[in-house]
């Protein structure tokens, strides 16, 4: 079986001024998955260490970039599931961990649960040595700013939804195995104790080695109402492609809910698709050695693996 990533940056409107760190970071993650792709290594690792690498990256709402809740603080869902046995494990609302998704990965392989929040993920964290991040060091200037935006009276934080940013991968290795991973810092101002549709199995992601893998981005509350990664291997159970399943989906979610959102989608032969519904999404894929990226509907740069290493190579 021929290795495949493919990587999303989140659904939504990407400011200008944004666009080239989206697409830097979307491809830097799709490369150092593929490599680990390349070199034998795990679809669960590939999608760990993919998502892992945007949640650093502060252009991204995960990880160090999160968005704020309505007191100011990250709280931060990730999930990570593997189609070999539907293993998985997800967290929600963490606090102070600059890695959700290794986290995540701890729940799965270390404990008997699938989901833990707040304190007990805490609890747990601490427990598997993870060294804990100050809040503060998680937060950017753009985060702080869009929280107190939101905070003004005459202002409407629906509007600032649109620049969402939840980051995941999906992959398939050379074993012909399928895994997923998401993580997110959620919507700006939200509730103390929101969860979105991240760490629910079926809704933020969802990969199984019969029919393939996803991982969802965009409005949270519409995402979970559809269960739109499940939904999605459901179509190609019924012999949709990989795009046909995606569009379908994000077609039913928009006119059934009103939602809009993004996918990234394999299947159990290795063909992808990026889709969204909304505006833009940073996306990022590699196959047979050539790396693919966009932004916009219809945009779609191509390079080879090793052109895009040698430009990365700054920052690797």
């Amino acid at each position: 079986m021929k290795p495949v990533i493919v990587v999303h940056g989140g659904a939504g409107r990407i400011f200008k001024e944004r666009e080239q760190g989206s697409r830097d970071g979307v491809v830097r993650a799709a490369l150092r998955g593929y490599g680990i792709l390349k070199q034998g290594g795990s679809a669960l690792d590939a999608v760990e260490e993919a998502v892992r690498s945007m949640e650093d990256d502060p252009h991204f709402n995960a990880g160090c970039g999160s968005l704020l809740n309505e007191k100011g603080e990250v709280e931060m869902d990730a999930i990570i599931m593997d189609g070999k046995n539907l293993d998985s494990g997800a967290v929600s609302a963490v606090k102070c961990i600059a890695n959700p998704i290794k986290l995540a990965r701890l729940v799965m392989e270390k404990t008997k649960h699938m989901l833990l929040t707040d304190h007990g993920a805490h609890l747990f964290a601490q427990a598997m040595g993870i060294p804990e991040t100050p809040g503060e060091k998680l937060i950017t200037e753009r985060s702080w700013e869009r929280w107190k935006k939101n905070l003004e009276p005459d202002s409407n934080p629906e509007e600032f939804q649109k620049d969402l940013g939840t980051v995941g991968a999906v992959a398939i290795d050379s074993e012909g195995n399928v895994a997923c991973a998401t993580s997110t810092g959620g919507l700006s101002n939200k509730l103390v104790g929101r969860v979105g549709d991240t760490a629910c199995i079926g809704s933020g992601g969802y990969a199984d080695n019969h029919s393939g893998a996803t991982s969802t981005t965009g409005h949270g509350e519409s995402i979970m109402k559809v269960v739109l990664a499940r939904l999605i291997l459901y179509h190609m159970e019924q012999g949709m492609s990989p795009e046909m399943a995606a569009d379908t989906a994000l077609d039913y979610m928009k006119t059934r809910v009103g939602g809009l959102g993004g996918v990234v989608v394999i299947n159990s032969s290795g063909e992808w698709a990026a889709r969204f519904s909304t505006k833009q999404m940073s996306w990022a894929t590699v196959k047979d050695d050539q790396l693919h990226y966009g932004i916009y509907a219809g945009e779609r740069h191509t390079k080879s693996v090793d052109e895009a290493l040698a430009s990365e190579s700054g920052g690797f």
